[in-house]
């Protein structure tokens, strides 16, 4: 059975299908989560003239504090459940690699991750992040939608 569950989260209420599933296989299973919440840096551009953001810094701070709650509900949830649970917040354009390097750091067993988030639909036909992650993993991928 699944020891550690990697779930990420975007706060989407697509996450929270994977997120529920998680917790009650952990609980099940006397297992653990990792919940990763990745925060999209700034998109500076240096062709850009107008439309940029006053303070890049504040911008990434505000993402991050987003995340932060990301992955406090999570944890919360989980904590309800008597699961432990371990957060991370990454800043990163890639998000399918921040949850394939928090799997290999954590040693996880298994990702459980929603179909498409945010983004919604119209994701799914450039190339959906979790399409990386199942193309670029060795370990059990559960999609959720």
């Amino acid at each position: 059975m699944f020891k550690t569950i990697l779930v990420p989260t975007d706060g989407s209420s697509f996450s929270d299908n994977a997120i529920t599933a998680a917790i009650e296989l952990a609980s099940l299973s006397g297992g653990k989560l990792v919940c990763l919440c990745v925060a999209e840096p700034y998109p500076f551009s240096a062709l850009a003239e107008d439309g940029l953001v006053d303070d890049p810094k504040a911008y990434e701070e505000k993402l991050r504090g987003i995340a932060q709650k990301h992955v406090d509900k999570v944890k919360t949830a989980a904590s309800l459940m008597k699961v432990q649970c371990e957060t991370v917040i990454s800043t990163s354009f890639s998000p399918h690699a921040e949850i394939l390097k928090v799997a290999e750091l954590y040693h996880c067993d298994a990702i459980f991750m929603a179909s498409h988030g945010r983004k919604g639909l119209n994701r799914l036909m450039l190339g959906s992040e979790t399409q990386k992650v199942l193309s670029n993993t060795t370990i059990p991928v559960m999609v959720f939608r």
